[in-house]
């Protein structure tokens, strides 16, 4: 039952942690990396052959 617990509480600190610092609307790391893609292929397309 202890393991069960600790497994549980464990689950709950890594979901927490993930919505804290990956999903965080606008200061987390996807729109971070979402910010810089859209940089990136902004300057890719002004690219002229």
């Amino acid at each position: 039952m202890r393991n069960i617990l600790m497994t549980v509480m464990l689950l709950v600190v890594v979901i927490l942690l993930f919505n804290s610092i990956i999903a965080k609307d606008g200061t987390g790391t996807q729109a971070q990396i979402e910010t810089q893609g859209n940089a990136a292929n902004t300057k890719i397309g002004a690219i002229n052959p």
